[in-house]
């Protein structure tokens, strides 16, 4: 049999009031709420409360275990035999007569502990801390605007202890005692046409959950262009690098410019040399109300593949031309 009067640190001349006392500072320190790892210490504190505080089972308790208080006690209530029996039976009279008031004598007991998780419930809300998350998409996406499905992490409320991180004087099983649980969702982001590079969209209330009533954070996605070799941007304008082949730069004409739309059709001169620049007013990007141009910086290229007629082509060309185009490099 334990020693209830150890566990309470009391004695048998403890009274009533001493035993209360000394139950409520050990409640306070090792109540599960309060200490996770004191559930086995308070199992045994309560069942010591719960039998010393009883008059009936108190001096069963101490009959059995002979537990007797000091002489300058021991007189006035253990007198006789026939008086102990007495008192025995009167108090057997007057205790509680059902779960209900005996439920009711331990929540007066928990009054004053109590008052701690009042404070609890009267937490400042906290909002929940913010995503941030990064998307790539190509250049043609940025300018056309398009959809992304994102699995990002979240932190939520736990669906079984739902935030007060124990059940029962234990920690939830499902969170640890965290009183969160994480998961992946699926949230669809739409992003809008002429985004540009390092552009940060914000979808309100997506990101981690907020406790004690406040709000959720928020989700805040960078986009990041990838790159293009062909494609740069200087502002609103696009700066378009377009290949064109030897021909067309000498004999010049219209070419057609694949774009972020269809085509654009582009006039270059006759003896258009590689570098030459030619502006498509209004055809680059369109934000904060203005809209850029589309530059198209042309550049000569042989083609990667060539007949057999053509090859013999340039040979005659080659026999046919007698200026050296590197002469006046150094005077340049």
């Amino acid at each position: 049999m334990k020693n209830y009067y150890s566990i309470l640190g009391v004695t048998p001349d403890s009274t009533d009031a001493e035993i209360k006392s000394a139950y409520r500072r050990l409640a306070r320190k090792f109540h599960p709420d309060v200490n996770p790892n004191g559930s086995e210490i308070f199992k045994d504190i309560l069942q010591a409360y719960e039998t010393l505080s009883d008059p009936k089972k108190k001096l069963q308790y101490d009959t059995i275990n002979g537990f007797f208080k000091t002489s300058k006690t021991q007189e006035k209530q253990h007198t006789s035999s026939k008086q102990a029996q007495t008192e025995y039976k009167k108090q057997s009279s007057s205790e509680p007569k059902s779960k209900a008031e005996f439920s009711k004598k331990i929540n007066d007991i928990f009054e004053e502990f109590s008052k701690p998780k009042t404070k609890k419930q009267k937490l400042s809300p906290k909002n929940g801390e913010d995503i941030y998350e990064e998307i790539s998409i190509p250049l043609k996406d940025s300018v056309n605007g398009t959809e992304r499905i994102i699995n990002v992490m979240h932190s939520t409320q736990c669906p079984r202890c739902k935030g007060r991180k124990f059940i029962n004087g234990t920690k939830c099983p499902l969170c640890n005692g965290t009183g969160e649980e994480n998961q992946h969702r699926k949230i669809t982001v739409k992003i809008p046409k002429n985004v540009k590079n390092g552009t940060k969209l914000r979808l309100t209330g997506e990101g981690n959950y907020g406790t004690n009533g406040g709000k959720n954070g928020d989700l805040y996605i960078k986009i990041k262009i990838e790159p293009n070799s062909r494609m740069n941007f200087d502002g609103n304008n696009v700066i378009y690098n377009v290949p064109i082949t030897p021909f067309e730069a000498v004999l010049g004409g219209s070419i057609s410019v694949p774009a972020f739309e269809g085509s654009l059709s582009l006039k270059i001169p006759s003896k258009t040399h590689s570098g030459q620049k030619f502006r498509l007013a209004g055809q680059g990007l369109k934000q904060n109300g203005k809209v850029g141009d589309l530059i198209v910086v042309v550049h000569i290229e042989i083609p990667c593949s060539l007949s057999d007629d053509e090859i013999r082509l340039y040979e005659k060309l080659k026999k046919m031309s007698s200026q050296n185009i590197r002469e006046n490099l150094l005077n340049e």
